[in-house]
């Protein structure tokens, strides 16, 4: 088995996602829940995302896989159809009036769903307070790019990403081949290093559905350096014991510091 550190910088959509999605669920809830053995549920709540570019497609994902129910809009139409695409949006429709009646239903039901109105998110805003529209959640953007937001109520809770804790470690890792195949026993070996995190089961178990086929062999996370370490080290294990047959790749980063990492089965003992 060949393994291969070398320093690098990444920016991809599910570590961004994962970001907003524990941004999402420490606003809301008590930060200290994050132990539980309950995973994070948010189903009959109404999240506001505003414009689905880059940043909000993030949000978006990461509302679904909170189990909101979630609402952005543009005018874009690129942007539509690369949503429908990725499944990371069910419906676009033209109008906030048919975008409520799906929202409604799905928000009785404690379903997760997420709608895109074809328009610009002024109007769509403009409109959601004049029909007395208050989401619970709304997407305020990132620390340095805050969104302008129409005033919704006391009640709706900002989502913000925050700056990166340099505490955590953010891990990422891929297959080179046989997504189907070798994922899911990465999956059980990052799940078993955290396996106190019901917050992380939950991504890890719902996130692929939302982040597009493209990223249907890959994963993003954060948590405790020694954690992050020992996951890389079950990766070595389970390609050395021949567990796993393909090249995994990814990235470890640390306080501002992200090294780039090969592991592959060619020549394993």
């Amino acid at each position: 088995m060949s393994s291969d550190f070398a320093s690098a910088s990444t920016n991809s959509v599910p570590l961004e996602a994962y970001n907003f999605y524990r941004a999402l669920t420490r606003t809301a809830l008590n930060p200290q829940a994050e132990r539980s053995e309950t995973e994070p549920n948010f189903g009959g709540s109404l999240l506001y995302v505003g414009e689905l570019d880059a940043h909000g497609s993030a949000m978006v994902i990461a509302g679904n896989v909170s189990g909101c129910a979630t609402l952005a809009a543009t005018a874009d139409l690129a942007a539509q159809k690369q949503a429908i695409r990725d499944g990371t949006v069910d419906f676009v429709v033209t109008s906030l009036d048919e975008a409520l009646r799906i929202l409604k239903n799905e928000i009785r039901k404690r379903a997760t769903v997420a709608v895109c109105v074809g328009l610009a998110p002024s109007a769509v805003e403009r409109e959601m307070l004049e029909r007395g529209v208050l989401p619970d959640l709304v997407f305020a953007g990132l620390p340095n790019e805050h969104r302008v937001l129409p005033k919704f109520g006391f009640d709706a809770h900002e989502i913000q990403l925050p700056e990166q804790d340099s505490n955590q470690a953010c891990l990422e890792w891929r297959v080179a081949q046989g997504a189907g195949r070798w994922m899911a026993n990465l999956d059980a070996i990052a799940l078993e290093c955290l396996r106190l995190d019901s917050y992380v089961h939950r991504w890890i178990r719902l996130a692929p559905r939302y982040c597009g086929r493209g990223a249907q062999g890959q994963r993003a996370l954060c948590c405790e350096p020694e954690l992050a370490a020992r996951i890389v080290e079950g990766f070595e294990a389970a390609i050395r014991g021949r567990v796993i047959g393909t090249e995994v790749s990814g990235s470890l980063s640390i306080g501002g510091e992200t090294k780039m990492f090969w592991l592959s089965p060619a020549g394993a003992a």
